[in-house]
C-alpha cells in the first residue's frame, strides 16, 4: 500500500484499480469502472518534480511530450513515442545526450515534470476581482457584509484590479475610477442587457469611436485603457473610493409589500458582470465574486415568483419536474457558463441566507468555470468570513488559486476516454481517443479549467477497447497501458 501512496504524492494520481483490465471483456466484467482521479496542480516538493527552463519536446503525430517511457536511440538521436510509436528526432541542443548524460525528462523517477512557459509580455493583465453585492437584505446583514468586504479589500494583492456592482430592484455599476463623487450607472433589473447596449450606455466610446467591425475585447481590440480603468481600478489606487462606497452601502430602498418577496435581479447583475469583464479583460485571471442573500425574483432567470403564496421549490418538485421557472433558469445559466468559459473567467458564489437562493439552477455556471461555493446562514457567520479570508490570504492555508488552464490527455491506443467529471468545460477537441460512450464532459481529449487550485481534482473515465487475442505471446509483450496528462 505504501508504494501506491508514494506514487500518489509523486504524481497526484489515484486509481480504483492499480492493475487495469487488459481486454474489453475483462473491463465489462469489472463492476468498478476504469478511472483515474488526478490533481493537476498538486504542490510537489522540487525534488519530486523539477522545473525545466526550456520548451517540452512533443511527438509529431500525437503531440505527447517526451517522457521516461519513451524508447531512445542515443546513436541516431531518435526517440519513439509510447502512444503512437512515431519516431521523432531530437533537436540540435540535445546533441550531447547519452546513457550517462540524460535530460531531466528522461530520468525514470521524474514521472511528473514542470516546464517554465515563456510569458507573453503583451498579455500580462493583473488578477481582476469584480464584487457583485446583493442589497436586498436586512440592515444587520448589510453591516456584516460591509465589514467582511472591507477586510477582503485590505487583503487584495496590490496590483489586482477591482470592480463593484450592487443590485436589488436595479443593477448599479460603480465607477470607482471617478474619485470626486460617487458615480454609478443604473440598469433596470427586469431587462436583460446585451454587451453592446452595456458598452453604449456606460459611455465606453465617448472619446474613442466604436470600431465598425470585429469583436470588442479589451484594450487591444477596440477599447481605450482609460475607459476600462473607470470601472476596474488597481486595489492600491481605489481603496479610499471603494471603502467610502462600502461604508455608505444601504439596503435596497424600494418598498416590499408584506405579502411579497424582495425584488432581487441576480441574473441581470451576473449577466452585466460577465459582459463587463468580457469587454474589458477577456482571457485574464478574473473572478466574479457574487454575495447573495436570497432567491432571485426578477430578471431573465427568476428562481421563484415575488408572491409569498408561491413556496420555493423543494427536492420533490425538482424530481417531479413540476417547477415553473426551473428549465428557463438552467438554460439562462448554461448560456452564462458558456460565455464565462469562452472569456476564461470564474464565478464564485457566497450565498448567506436562511432561505434557499437557487444554487440548483446556478450550479452549472460555477461548476464549469471552477468557481467556489460557500453556503452559510448569515454574512456574520464564521464560515463565510473565514472562507472569504482564505481566498486572498497568502500563507500555508491559501488555496493557491490559478486560472485559465487547459487540460489535455494522451493514452495508449487500447484505451478510449469517456469523459471527465469535475470543474472543467469541454474544448470539443474530437480525436481518435474519444469513446462513443460519454460520461460527464466527454467527446473530447482537451478541457478548459477557468479556475483551479492546489487541491482541484478531476475524475477521468476510460473504455478498454482491446479485443481478446488467442496468441498469448502478443498479449504478454504489450501488457502496459500509458496515460499522459498535460496541464
Amino acid at each position: 500500500m505504501a508504494e501506491f501512496l508514494d506514487l500518489e504524492s509523486q504524481d497526484g494520481v489515484r486509481m480504483p484499480w492499480n492493475v487495469i483490465p487488459g481486454t474489453k471483456q475483462e473491463a465489462a466484467n469489472a463492476v468498478v469502472p476504469v478511472a483515474v482521479i488526478y490533481t493537476p496542480i498538486k504542490h510537489f516538493p522540487s525534488s519530486a518534480a523539477p522545473l525545466l527552463p526550456y520548451q517540452p519536446q512533443r511527438c509529431r503525430t500525437c503531440r505527447s511530450v517526451l517522457n521516461p517511457f519513451c524508447i531512445v536511440d542515443f546513436a541516431a538521436k531518435i526517440w519513439i513515442c509510447p502512444f503512437c510509436f512515431q519516431r521523432n528526432h531530437f533537436p540540435p541542443h540535445y546533441a550531447s545526450i547519452s546513457d550517462d548524460n540524460l535530460p531531466a525528462e528522461l530520468f525514470p523517477q521524474y514521472t511528473t515534470i514542470e516546464y517554465a512557459s515563456t510569458p507573453d509580455p503583451t498579455a500580462t493583465v493583473p488578477p481582476v476581482f469584480l464584487f457583485v453585492v446583493d442589497t436586498c437584505v436586512i440592515e444587520e446583514e448589510i453591516g456584516y457584509l460591509r465589514s467582511a468586504l472591507l477586510q477582503a479589500v485590505e487583503l487584495l494583492p496590490e496590483n489586482s484590479l477591482v470592480g463593484l456592482i450592487t443590485f436589488g430592484t436595479f443593477v448599479h455599476v460603480h465607477e470607482l475610477g471617478f474619485a470626486q463623487v460617487p458615480k454609478t450607472y443604473v440598469f433596470k433589473g427586469s431587462k436583460d442587457v446585451s454587451k453592446d447596449q452595456l458598452l453604449e450606455q456606460m459611455c465606453f466610446f465617448a472619446n474613442k469611436p466604436k470600431p465598425a467591425v470585429g469583436v470588442i475585447a479589451g484594450a487591444r481590440d477596440g477599447l481605450s485603457r482609460e475607459s476600462i480603468s473607470r470601472f476596474l481600478v488597481p486595489a492600491s489606487e481605489c481603496e479610499f473610493t471603494l471603502n467610502s462606497v462600502l461604508e455608505e452601502l444601504q439596503k435596497d430602498p424600494w418598498p416590499v409589500p408584506a405579502d411579497q418577496r424582495a425584488t432581487r435581479c441576480t441574473s441581470t447583475a451576473l449577466s452585466i458582470a460577465a459582459s463587463l469583464l468580457g469587454a474589458c479583460v477577456p482571457g485574464s485571471a478574473a473572478r466574479i465574486m457574487a454575495f447573495i442573500g436570497g432567491p432571485a425574483t426578477e430578471g431573465p432567470a427568476p428562481i421563484v415568483s415575488k408572491q409569498l403564496t408561491e413556496p420555493i421549490r423543494s427536492h420533490k418538485d425538482l424530481d417531479k419536474d413540476s417547477v415553473p421557472h426551473y428549465h428557463k433558469c438552467v438554460k439562462f445559466y448554461d448560456g452564462l457558463a458558456k460565455q464565462l468559459v469562452h472569456q476564461g473567467h470564474v464565478l464564485d458564489l457566497f450565498a448567506c441566507a436562511l432561505d434557499q437562493v437557487g444554487i440548483a439552477e446556478l450550479k452549472t455556471a460555477v461548476e464549469r468555470t471552477g468557481g467556489l461555493v460557500v453556503l452559510a446562514e448569515s454574512f456574520g457567520h464564521s464560515v463565510f468570513k473565514d472562507s472569504l479570508k482564505r481566498i486572498f490570504q497568502a500563507s500555508n492555508y491559501d488555496l493557491g488559486l490559478s486560472s485559465n488552464g487547459i487540460f489535455e490527455i494522451n493514452c495508449s491506443k487500447d484505451l478510449k476516454v469517456q469523459g471527465i467529471i469535475g470543474p472543467c468545460a469541454t474544448l470539443e477537441k474530437k480525436t481518435p481517443l474519444c469513446s462513443d460512450t460519454v460520461i460527464g464532459q466527454g467527446g473530447t481529449s482537451a478541457w478548459k479549467m477557468c479556475g483551479l487550485d492546489k487541491s482541484t481534482s478531476l475524475c477521468l473515465f476510460f473504455d478498454v477497447v482491446r479485443k481478446e487475442t488467442p496468441d498469448a505471446t502478443v498479449q504478454s509483450t504489450s501488457n502496459q497501458f500509458y496515460f499522459q496528462f498535460l496541464t
